[in-house]
């Protein structure tokens, strides 16, 4: 059954005249009584009465209609989504994001404007390390992440696009000697105990941390690990060690805890937007150019 005979049907059915359908529809009424009819052997059922005076609906082209308008109503969205969907305007976009994201303003602003800009696409967001957001975009579960760099080596099938810096930030207890300095080197933290996240956690900032330490000439002492950015802040301000973590963690205030900058040059990180190189897909495409856009917007990329 083609959807042509559908919209004859209609025609048919709502003018009750196969002269005037066959007018709305721009075709002879040979041709259109010759469908209908094609369309009735097809279906197994009268759908039309008519004579040379009249057209009328049977019962079952009275069924018929209700279910021809819905069909083709659903055909006409079909191509309506479909026409989204190649433009970037509908689907599903999965979108992983690191625990320090969301205290970037950048990430708020991208993730408002396209809600607003693309209503029909279903954004779904992950909170994740950055090595396992690496991991589920390699592996297709999620199609793009806001990621720290990896400090491993990055997978041939990902592609990072820079979205802005930030600096590493000492977090201390308020009351140490060093957070009377206003900017504390790394050679400075030799010897105490640091409160870090575990290395199975998957975050960037475990192996930059040794790879800063050990550029210092000291390879930093373990005294608790956490998994969660709060709990690490909560332990330092229990007196527990010192940590150190990107600069958009400072937002988090809690008593007795002081937040330094690192004087070292290497001591900074970024936001990086990951991706597989071989996706070219529209939705892809509208999210990295609204992401890069916001990031030189506020000069941060």
């Amino acid at each position: 059954m083609e959807l042509r005979h559908l919209r004859y049907f209609i025609a048919v059915a709502e003018e009750l005249s196969f002269t005037r359908a066959a007018e709305r529809l721009h075709i002879g009424q040979p041709p259109l009584s010759q469908q209908i009819q094609a369309l009735e052997l097809e279906v197994g059922a009268r759908l039309l009465e008519r004579n040379k005076r009249w057209v009328r609906l049977t019962e079952a082209g009275k069924l018929f209609l209700a279910d021809a308008r819905q069909i083709l109503a659903q055909s006409e969205q079909a191509v309506v989504t479909a026409r989204r969907a190649a433009r970037g305007e509908a689907g599903e976009l999965r979108v992983g994001f690191t625990f320090s994201t969301p205290f970037t303003p950048l990430f708020a602003q991208v993730i408002r404007q396209y809600r607003q800009l693309y209503p029909h696409v279903a954004l779904t967001l992950h909170e994740m390390a950055t090595l396992h957001q690496l991991d589920a975009i390699e592996g297709r579960k999620l199609d793009l992440g806001f990621v720290r760099p990896p400090e491993v080596a990055l997978p041939d099938a990902i592609a990072l696009t820079m979205l802005r810096e930030d600096p590493l930030v000492l977090i201390l207890p308020a009351d140490a000697p060093l957070a009377r300095h206003r900017k504390i080197r790394v050679a400075d933290l030799q010897g105490m105990p640091f409160v870090m996240y575990p290395k199975e956690a998957g975050t960037g900032i475990y192996h930059q941390i040794f790879r800063l330490c050990r550029s210092a000439g000291f390879v930093p002492h373990i005294a608790m690990e956490a998994g969660e950015a709060s709990t690490i802040i909560g332990l330092v301000a229990a007196g527990l060690g010192v940590s150190v973590l990107p600069q958009p963690f400072d937002r988090i205030r809690m008593t007795g805890v002081a937040y330094r900058p690192l004087a070292d040059s290497a001591a900074t990180t970024a936001l990086l937007l990951a991706q597989r190189r071989d996706d070219a897909s529209p939705l892809v495409e509208a999210f990295i150019g609204l992401a890069t856009a916001a990031a030189r917007h506020t000069g941060a990329a």
